[in-house]
């Protein structure tokens, strides 16, 4: 009778990887539980964590902070006169646009037949006048040789009364003579000194007379002579000068177009004086000055001017800016050419500062400082800045390392892990 098979059975020893089969999983599941657990810190929701390449840093340093302002604007002409119509007529325009026309040169004409008819006849008119006026003085003259003769008359028989009477009295002496005849040539004397007199005075009055009378017409001739002289102006005036050297701008009207009294007809571009016309946002404003720095640039060229005018209205929320800048002259420059400037507002020395960046939308009281791999979240304080830096007023020191780009996936976190 067979008990068991223990007879049959043979002992095989354990081959070593079987051996350590279980000391492997038993580790490699701690590892995993480990691994398991610090991502599950990673992830806590008190410290986010994000990807570093998604951020822009930016280290606060001590320098001189520029405060400007970056904006755009074009070319204007400094000196760029619109040319208007004197009088009513019809136009005919004898420079085209871009044409170069010198000082005084004449750039249109206005046909204008009834400013030249009222001239002609204030013309015929004062020729008229003229010749009364020398009528007059030969009349004066007449009237002058007629009291004249009146007056010397009166002196003859002024001197004939005195000669009777000294005769009658050395003859009234000798009693040759009646009394009756004697006072006859004493009344004789007296009746010839009225008459002398009276003749003298007229002389007087008649010289007064004629004078006033010549002045008067003389008057009279002037003043239409400055009436001839006004109308011959604007006779001439009808001819339109350029009133600088440049060229024609543009046309303001058809050619023999009918136009009415100061009309716009065309503008002349004074090529030696050149301004910048910017636009600078209404916020910037207040914050202009006359005589501040500008740099200017259009295309490769750079100059540096001053702000001339500012603008005292706002359109389109900006505010127009004049600035004047020198050798314009050795400039290739045109009209309404595009260019970029940068009005220097202030210079502040010695200033706390870091590079603008997203998170001034933060409201410039929050920043985060990179310490360790770790953004932590500070309460800071910004003052003024520029286009390219900012102020910081308190909260910071120099060296400090901020994350000024990339911000706004912190979600307000005080602390964030930077992978």
């Amino acid at each position: 009778m067979i008990k068991d098979t223990s007879s049959q059975d043979t002992v095989i020893a354990p081959k070593l990887g079987r051996k350590l089969r279980l000391p492997l999983i038993i580790g490699g599941g701690a590892i995993l539980m480990s691994a398991l657990v610090w991502a599950s810190l990673g992830q806590d929701s008190s410290v986010r964590s994000v990807d570093g390449a998604d951020l822009r840093l930016a280290t606060l340093i001590r320098g001189t902070l520029v405060r400007d302002i970056a904006t755009t604007g074009k070319i204007v002409a400094a000196n760029a006169p619109i040319l208007y119509s004197t009088e009513e007529g019809v136009v005919t325009l004898l420079s085209q646009p871009g044409d170069e026309v010198e000082l005084g040169q004449v750039v249109a004409k206005i046909d204008s037949p009834r400013l030249q008819s009222e001239l002609q006849q204030q013309q015929s008119l004062l020729e008229g006048m003229q010749g009364s006026l020398e009528r007059a003085k030969l009349d004066a003259r007449r009237e002058q040789l007629r009291v004249s003769q009146i007056l010397d008359m009166a002196k003859v028989d002024l001197e004939a009364a005195d000669r009777e009477s000294r005769r009658g009295d050395q003859l009234i002496e000798s009693s040759l003579i009646s009394k009756i005849d004697f006072e006859k040539s004493k009344d004789d004397l007296h009746k010839a000194k009225l008459l002398h007199k009276h003749a003298q005075q007229e002389v007087d009055l008649m010289r007064d007379t004629l004078t006033f009378e010549i002045k008067n017409r003389t008057l009279e001739v002037e003043r239409q002579a400055l009436v001839v002289s006004e109308l011959t102006r604007q006779a001439n005036a009808l001819n339109i000068i350029a009133p600088v050297s440049g060229i024609i701008g543009n046309w303001l009207v058809e050619q023999k177009a009918r136009i009415a009294a100061s009309q716009p007809i065309l503008t002349v571009v004074d090529l030696t004086a050149f301004e910048a016309e910017l636009a600078v946002p209404e916020s910037y404003a207040d914050e202009l000055g006359l005589g501040m720095d500008v740099e200017l640039s259009f295309g490769s060229v750079n100059v540096v001017g001053q702000l001339s005018s500012i603008s005292p209205e706002v359109r389109n929320r900006e505010v127009t800016a004049r600035v004047r800048f020198a050798d314009s002259n050795t400039l290739s420059l045109r009209q309404n050419q595009r260019l970029s400037a940068r009005v220097l507002l202030e210079n502040r020395p010695n200033v706390l500062m870091v590079k603008r960046g997203d998170f001034l939308n933060l409201g410039g009281e929050i920043a985060y400082q990179v310490i360790e791999s770790v953004a932590q979240q500070k309460t800071v304080k910004l003052g003024v800045g520029s286009m390219s830096q900012v102020e910081v007023l308190d909260g910071a020191e120099e060296g400090e390392v901020w994350v000024i780009s990339g911000t706004e996936s912190f979600k307000n976190q005080p602390k964030i892990q930077i992978r």
